[in-house]
């Protein structure tokens, strides 16, 4: 079996490369580290077919004050979470096999508000909103497209005064092997469009969206 995993030398993307590893999969690293840029349509052209992938490379601004929000910043969350996505989804769906998922990467900040980064929040209900949007036309063609929603978790992404409004309300940062648990649960369901929790004491949790009320 293979794999890919996006954002692979972060916390979390080696806790995914680890367990993956230890699954059996052979897995394909790709990162900024290796000189891989999520955000360039060419770097995808030559991407092979797996049997999963994992789209997780994601940044935070770092800024909760929009109106210190430099545009530098902005552009690069939009670029590697979302447009790393998008370009993920767009070359894999056209050559991975019947049978393959995709797991993207997403956050518990793509169903609830993320006060201390929002443009970090904008990007992750992209996600999910792509994600969602774009599952069923994958489904046609036998690919299954979840998303990953973890809260925070014990990584170099997470900054300091992060940390300490985290503790401050009395919370606890997951673990990155926590996560990967998450992928595989996302990994193995015979859903498609899904938005699977990972949270602190929980095994990963498959979200159910409320319904809206139609026209009257």
């Amino acid at each position: 079996m293979k794999a890919l995993v996006t954002g692979s030398a972060g916390g979390l993307g080696r806790a995914i490369v680890t367990r993956l590893r230890a699954e059996g999969y052979e897995v394909q690293e790709l990162d900024l580290t290796n000189g891989f840029d999520v955000t360039d349509p060419t770097a995808w052209e030559s991407v092979e077919p797996v049997d999963l992938a994992v789209l997780n490379a994601g940044v935070l601004t770092g800024e909760g004050d929009v109106v210190a929000l430099s545009h530098t910043d902005y552009r690069r969350a939009v670029a590697v979470n979302v447009d790393g996505v998008v370009l993920g989804v767009s070359r894999l769906a056209g050559v991975m096999e019947r049978g393959s998922a995709i797991v993207a990467t997403a956050s518990l900040g793509g169903l609830v508000p993320v006060v201390e980064d929002p443009i970090y929040g904008l990007t992750k209900f992209a996600v999910v909103g792509f994600v969602r949007s774009a599952a069923p036309q994958l489904a046609e063609r036998g690919i299954r497209l979840n998303a990953l929603c973890p809260s925070w978790a014990d990584t170099p992404l997470v900054p300091d005064e992060l940390r300490a409004s985290i503790a401050e309300q009395g919370w606890r940062l997951l673990q990155p092997e926590d996560v990967a648990e998450g992928v595989m649960a996302a990994a193995g369901s015979e859903g498609h469009g899904e938005s699977w929790i990972v949270q602190v004491g929980r095994e990963p949790l498959l979200f159910t969206y409320p319904g809206v009320p139609g026209p009257r």
